[in-house]
């Protein structure tokens, strides 16, 4: 019996259960593939933050500890690939003679290096002209003295004369920060910059020159042990940051006291841990949807043959069968369903990642993606089980055999709509948003310093219940029109099946529930595409933006402190070949009470046009407004949210900075007037700055004076003009270009390779699009078959009959596009809003991908129009023939 209605559904219902295995595949393909992605970018970002840092620790030794002791121990611990000793020593300043000139510095830092440093280390140095060993320069010493490789210049020593040595090199320090910060101290203690002034010795030179100095002033030489780790870390960022910090401290407890560890990997890993929590958060907001609505498809398609179905099981009742015996047969088909839609669903992911990503396993390593290919594949039983044996199960034990028999049911509406289920889920859902994207709310909190995350999974309640309920409401409309709207349905079909204009729309009203099973999951497929389409372009948009806002702009010119350079200078790199525009911005730093915070003198008029500046980095005003008030009132200052809330300022309010004045060299008192906020600021730091207009910070200082240019070069060719720009300043100044902003922020999530990851993702809305438009309605018109041979054999023609199918495909069209673009709107907007913590810095705009929204809806209206004309075609069969078959 089994093999027997085994063949016959292959037979006879083949095309039928190869459409619901295909509905059941995506379900898997979409889960398989996120579930494994998403474990390779944990494993991703885990990498990046490792390989950003280039000493993973510096033990610091304490004041009684012995060098020697602690760089055994370091060597000692498990998981350290190499330890080196390295001396840093105090100086009261460098003086070079050149040119005919003498320039000095102020403090500065002399570091001692072993000679197999730069092979253990070798992201910490950078050499920028000349030799790579000896006596190095770093880059902005270099520029304060006016030195080059071959020049001599003189070390201050503390308590003792000054000795000389000769330049071999000029380098650069990539870390700066993490290399000079203050072991063991919290951030808010740390430097709030690196020295200006370092000059680096071999150990041996070091020892000879400056090891004498500790005898007036101990604490003027200390050593530091740098470590590098190549202990295997677990790929989640979470746990490798508590197996880093745990290594650290067992170190400590091992140096018992006679070494600090400062834990540059661990705060890398730290903030990798939050990425890969919102991450996370993207798997389930981006993926579940997909995975659900693609179940929603299935259920669809198993759904329109369910009154075919009922009738198959009346007969076999009443031929002798049991129920257990019809259950069985219908768990076959299940089987059938689930066991080849889940095959196929994990050859499609498998294809896709090999496509987008060069491996079948999305990147992750073999049992992460078994396991996720494995959840995929049983998920895919389940959904199999959910739409085709559980609604047989329920229509065995609730409907009779004559009640199964019936072409027509008695139409009732379901319970929700009678309980106001889809308002109740509407109104929950604005609670829940409102509550999770006021100012104060979380979605990720990753503490400093604290191994455990707090992600806050309720704020999915949201944009979730919005879907739900959502869709609930676009049911009850669509079932609202269809049956109490039969003069509008009659007008809108007339054109095209002319007389039976009443009886389709008669039609369309009595047998409404296929028609409403299509426009909802139309709009809910619209919506997911919309979503996630939008979602993805701001994304992008926003990761562009952080990496403009660090770097300030296609290239950026920095000059070094000690370099006095006005804004003519940038003259001679609008010169140079690919360059469009030169912005000089200068900067200072100013004293707001005893807070010293960054000052950022710009032209209101024009820097607008060399960088991008959104209207979400200010408060108070758009960009436009705001600049004009620069550049209408030159006293006029914006202020960073944090200072504004410190001394309670209002608009308007008068601010006495004190500014050095570079005549006197003394601070001097500056009037200002609040006008604004300022949140985000290119070049700027994220915390506390201002940001005042050019000239009058200039006239007030009695310098005008640049401290960085911002070169734009129309989006293109940085990498070019950055080389060029190096080979004409040399070492006097810092070029950096957009390119190595991207990659500053690899170890974050912008920098996990999404773009393979969402083209399978929007490809899948596309596909979904076109299977509940076209492939549901499809299906259901192949239900009526024997309606429209009846309607034949009562006099219909071949223009009405067309009519009427093409009638019903006009409806699903019109109201799923329109249903699916007013849920998307609402849903994207809650979800950016939601994500907010996702975008560094926030948009101010959401991003509408135009091309790719067009090609989803002429997909899903190509595949409407091909489903109904097929079903147009079948329906101008000769009715005897066509009922004979029926």
């Amino acid at each position: 019996m089994i093999a027997l209605w085994m063949r016959g559904l292959i037979r006879y219902r083949g095309g039928r259960l190869l459409a619901t295995a295909v509905g059941v595949s995506l379900s898997v393909a979409l889960i398989a593939a996120l579930g494994a992605f998403l474990t390779a970018s944990k494993a991703t970002m885990t990498t990046r933050a490792a390989s950003s840092v280039a000493i993973d620790w510096q033990v610091e030794v304490q004041s009684g500890g012995d060098p020697a002791s602690v760089l055994a121990a370091t060597r000692a611990a498990p998981g350290v690939g190499a330890a080196e000793e390295v001396a840093f020593g105090r100086s009261t300043g460098f003086e070079a003679t050149t040119g005919g000139s003498t320039q000095t510095t102020g403090p500065g830092v002399v570091l001692g290096l072993p000679a197999g440093y730069r092979a253990g280390f070798p992201g910490e140095i950078r050499t920028l002209t000349g030799g790579s060993d000896g006596v190095l320069l770093a880059q902005q010493t270099a520029a304060n003295l006016h030195a080059a490789p071959g020049d001599s210049i003189s070390i201050g020593r503390p308590g003792l004369t000054p000795v000389t040595v000769k330049v071999d090199g000029v380098i650069d320090l990539p870390q700066a920060d993490s290399l000079f910060q203050k072991v063991g101290a919290p951030p808010q203690s740390q430097p709030s910059a690196p020295p200006d002034n370092v000059l680096l010795l071999p150990r041996q030179q070091f020892d000879q020159l400056l090891g004498p100095v500790t005898a007036n002033d101990p604490e003027a030489v200390k050593t530091q042990i740098h470590v590098r780790r190549t202990a295997v870390l677990p790929p989640d960022p979470a746990s490798a940051y508590t197996a880093v910090v745990g290594a650290a401290h067992n170190l400590e407890a091992a140096l018992a006291g006679a070494g600090l560890v400062g834990d540059n990997l661990g705060a890398a890993l730290d903030a990798a841990r939050g990425d890969a929590s919102y991450a996370q958060i993207l798997f389930l907001f981006l993926g579940v949807p997909g995975a659900v609505l693609a179940a929603l498809l299935t259920a669809a398609l198993a759904g329109s043959g369910a009154i075919r179905r009922r009738r198959e099981q009346a007969l076999l009742r009443v031929r002798g069968l049991a129920a257990g015996q019809v259950t069985r047969l219908a768990a076959l088909e299940a089987g059938l369903v689930g066991v080849g839609g889940g095959v196929l669903g994990l050859v499609i992911a498998a294809v896709v990642g090999r496509v987008a990503f060069g491996t079948a396993s999305f990147g992750a390593n073999g049992g992460a993606a078994l396991l996720w290919f494995a959840i995929a594949f049983v998920v895919g039983l389940l959904v199999a089980a959910a739409t085709v044996l559980i609604p047989a199960v329920r229509d065995l034990s609730m409907t009779t055999i004559n009640q199964a028999r019936q072409q027509i049911g008695r139409l009732r509406s379901p319970q929700w709509m009678r309980f106001g289920l889809d308002f109740i889920l509407l109104v929950v859902s604005l609670l829940v948003f409102r509550a999770s994207s006021n100012n104060n709310y979380s979605l990720v909190l990753a503490p400093e310093g604290v191994p455990t995350i707090s992600v806050s999974y309720w704020a999915f309640f949201g944009p979730a219940l919005l879907w739900v309920g959502g869709a609930l409401l676009l049911w009850r409309l669509t079932s609202v029109a269809l049956s109490r709207g039969r003069g509008a349905l009659t007008s809108l079909v007339r054109p095209l099946t002319g007389t039976l204009a009443t009886t389709t729309a008669a039609s369309m009203s009595r047998q409404r529930r296929p028609l409403i099973r299509s426009v909802v999951l139309l709009a809910l497929a619209v919506s997911f595409a919309v979503s996630t389409a939008t979602f993805n372009a701001t994304y992008k948009q926003q990761a562009e933006a952080d990496a403009l806002l660090t770097n300030g702009a296609d290239v950026t010119v920095t000059e070094s402190p000690g370099v006095v350079v006005g804004p003519e200078a940038g003259d001679r790199l609008a010169a140079t070949p690919g360059v469009r525009k030169v912005e000089p911005i200068q900067h200072r730093f100013a004293y707001v009470g005893s807070d010293l915070q960054d000052l950022y003198g710009v032209r209101p008029a024009s820097i607008a046009a060399a960088t991008a500046l959104q209207d979400a980095y200010f408060v108070g005003g758009t960009t436009q407004q705001l600049m004009g008030t620069l550049a209408k009132q030159p006293d006029a200052i914006l202020v960073s949210d944090e200072t504004v809330k410190d001394f309670q300022l209002a608009p308007g309010d008068l601010l006495r900075l004190r500014l050095q004045d570079s005549r006197t060299k003394a601070f001097r008192e500056v009037a200002f007037h609040y006008a604004g906020v300022v949140k985000e600021f290119p070049t700027a730091p994220h915390d506390s700055f201002f940001v005042a207009n050019a000239d009058y910070v200039a006239k007030a200082t009695g310098s005008n004076a640049v401290g960085a240019f911002l070169l734009d070069t129309g989006g293109g060719g940085q990498q070019a003009v950055a080389a060029a720009v190096r080979h004409q300043l040399g070492a006097s100044a810092k070029v950096t270009d957009l390119t190595q902003s991207r990659s500053q922020i690899g170890s974050s999530l912008t920098s996990v390779d999404l773009a393979g990851l969402t083209r399978f993702e929007l490809a899948f809305a596309v596909l979904i699009a076109a299977g509940a438009g076209g492939l549901v309605l499809a299906l259901g018109l192949a239900e009526r078959r024997r309606a429209f041979a009846i309607a034949a054999v009562l006099g219909a023609g071949r223009r009405q009959l067309r009519g009427l199918v093409l009638s019903e495909a006009i409806v699903v069209t019109i109201g799923g596009l329109a249903g699916g673009a007013l849920l998307a709107w609402a849903l994207t907007r809650m979800l950016v809003k939601v994500l907010t913590g996702v975008f560094d810095p926030p948009p101010s705009v959401i991003a509408v991908p135009w091309p790719y929204l067009s090609v989803t809806v002429a997909v899903a209206v190509a595949a409407i129009l091909a489903g109904a004309l097929l079903s147009a075609v079948g329906s101008t069969r000769p009715p005897v023939e066509e009922l004979r078959e029926l």
